[in-house]
């Protein structure tokens, strides 16, 4: 299977310090791969690389067989690579199916004026967001909640919506960061089951930062663990629970398969 994103040692630092050192990571198409480690080490940061909020000092990252290193996190988003947060970051005060119509913006073509004079291909081109919009409320299963605004959706259901903004713009990969935060046992197992139809419905691949290691451990099919911004670990989930560095790395976190950080 042909790698859909390929890091190329990557590194990045915050002036004295280096949160990404000489990073390497390869990610099939149609994966679900697992970034972990204990606080600090770098997970994040590495998203925030891929994703344009940061463009890493050394190294190349490279998308569907092109580099995207210096590019925009807009451009990078157009060219199908799209995320959540750890912490939501919905439009609170928008209603859930607004929030939709928001994360379909980077695929619109109506110019200015379009919406202005109520061009035909403005009005049809709104008309396709809006039934976008529908579809994308049923497949994350809160077809009945559109006009809901989104910060009296129940926590489980922000966290949908927050995948399914991320969705509007048809990604081919997928970042998601510990999208099990904060939930309870069945909102964690829904969530997880959730992640998986994801990518068997829709085919695109998920890059997953996750804390709860039974959610990490019981869905990845590869995972690469971080420990002071270098790589220390990478394999199947029977590979990393069985590793001595890593078990080492989560010392007083628990083992290494029942880790939280």
């Amino acid at each position: 299977m042909a790698n859909i994103l390929t890091a190329e040692t990557v590194t990045k630092r915050f002036g004295g310090l280096t949160a990404v050192n000489t990073l390497s990571i390869e990610i099939p198409e149609r994966s679900i791969y697992s970034v972990i480690g204990p606080n600090g080490a770098g997970k994040t940061t590495f998203f925030n690389c891929i994703t344009g909020f940061y463009k890493p000092e050394e190294g190349d990252i490279v998308f569907n067989g092109r580099s995207i290193l210096g590019l925009s996190s807009d451009q990078i988003n157009i060219r199908g690579i799209s995320r959540t947060y750890q912490n939501i970051r919905l439009f609170s005060n928008l209603t859930a199916i607004e929030n939709l119509l928001v994360g379909q913006h980077p695929l619109m073509k109506a110019t200015l004026f379009g919406p202005i004079f109520g061009t035909a291909a403005t009005k049809r081109e709104e008309k396709a967001a809006l039934e976008e919009s529908l579809r994308l409320l049923n497949f994350i299963g809160l077809a009945k909640k559109g006009d809901l605004l989104a910060r009296n959706l129940p926590y489980g259901d922000q966290r949908r919506l927050e995948i399914g903004r991320a969705l509007a713009s048809k990604p081919k990969m997928l970042l998601l960061d510990e999208p099990t935060a904060g939930m309870n046992p069945n909102e964690t197992e829904e969530m997880t089951k959730f992640i998986r139809h994801l990518r068997d419905e829709l085919g695109i691949t998920i890059l997953l930062i996750e804390h709860d290691m039974r959610v990490v451990m019981g869905i990845s099919e590869k995972i690469t663990v971080l420990d002071y911004g270098e790589k220390i670990a990478e394999g199947t989930p029977k590979d990393i629970q069985g590793n001595q560095r890593v078990i080492e790395a989560y010392l007083g976190r628990g083992t290494a398969g029942q880790v939280n950080h």
